[in-house]
């Protein structure tokens, strides 16, 4: 059995079933919910490109099949398997949401990489095999996980109202982790559908990471690394932290000053499809922006929250750390090639 699951390449692992695939349905949700979103925002926001809220409605709306295709493909599926999931993503988005998606997208995957090439008529059995799985998913199991983490998420929200200086470190400091780590900040904010204060949160620790990683390593990386890191992902650095975890205490203890700043003083918000970007294409600023409209209080805030504190702050921090000896020259240096 062993020996016919590899050569299926279906492996159970942590890192299979839960980040990789993390990881893509955060890829497929920004090429069409998000990218939808922020074409949507401009065409509102700019009468003579007004055509383009329709363009971004279109592009949210196939934000099912995107989760589909994309975590098959990150999971290897054969031709006829990743055509196919997108159906799977299709109906499990529309009975759960990116979670129905998610789960419906992953089982249907394995299972069509099981019954793939086995027989003579492939061309009928394999996506028959896909759709159907993807669909008894869907309706089975989708709707009550999609139910208790999106209940979760409320919690975290509630929680976040109710304790705002408490919640915004911990908010900011978790999801900010999540976001360097090798798994998706985005697809979890997602996933548990964070807005109000608690998304506001989550976007600061998200920028404090990547920000903080591109301006305490600026001797390193230069601007080549800034803008990497500041907005493309501070994911950049995960080798770095292997070799020295110490790196990643000035942009944690940024997020942990400026978390319960954000939930507090200026009372941040934002929604689940910016909460877990950060300053990654400058998403989480729009997605800002889209939530608490773009009055001047909203863009100082901003500017401060997401770009100059988490700059400053991580800067101080790392050359402290650094005449410490406890960070040395080279260990933020990045692989820029």
């Amino acid at each position: 059995m062993k020996a016919f699951l590899d050569k299926k390449g279906i492996t159970p692992s942590v890192q299979n079933y839960i980040i990789q695939p993390l990881s893509f349905m955060a890829l497929g949700l920004f090429s069409s919910l998000i990218i939808g979103l922020i074409l949507q925002t401009i065409g509102n926001s700019f009468e003579p490109l007004g055509f383009l809220t329709s363009i971004g409605q279109t592009a949210m709306s196939l934000a099912g099949p995107a989760i589909g295709v994309a975590i098959a493909y990150g999971l290897k599926a054969p031709r006829l398997v990743l055509f196919a999931c997108v159906f799977s993503g299709a109906v499990g988005y529309e009975l759960a949401g990116p979670v129905g998606s998610f789960l419906a997208a992953l089982v249907s995957t394995e299972i069509g990489k099981v019954v793939s090439e086995e027989t003579k008529v492939d061309i009928i059995v394999t996506p028959f095999t896909t759709i159907l799985t993807g669909a008894m998913t869907a309706y089975t199991v989708g709707p009550p996980i999609g139910a208790a983490l999106t209940s979760f998420g409320s919690f975290i929200m509630w929680a976040t109202d109710q304790q705002p200086f408490l919640m915004g470190i911990l908010v900011a400091v978790l999801m900010g982790l999540a976001l360097t780590a090798p798994i998706s900040s985005a697809g979890i904010a997602i996933i548990l559908q964070l807005e109000g204060l608690a998304a506001g949160a989550a976007t600061v620790g998200c920028a404090a990471q990547m920000i903080g990683f591109a301006s305490a390593s600026f001797r390193e990386n230069r601007w080549s690394g800034l803008i990497a890191l500041g907005v493309g992902t501070s994911m950049l650095q995960i080798a770095n932290i292997v070799k020295n975890p110490r790196i990643l205490i000035p942009p944690t203890l940024a997020a942990v000053i400026i978390g319960p700043i954000a939930t507090t003083v200026f009372v941040m918000q934002n929604s689940p499809e910016g909460a877990g970007m950060g300053t990654s294409g400058f998403v989480g600023q729009i997605m800002t922006i889209n939530t608490m409209g773009g009055t001047v209080d909203v863009w100082f805030a901003i500017i401060l929250l997401h770009f100059l504190a988490p700059a400053v702050l991580s800067l101080l921090f790392s050359e402290y750390m650094r005449k410490k000896g406890w960070i040395r020259y080279g260990d933020m240096t990045i692989d820029k090639s």
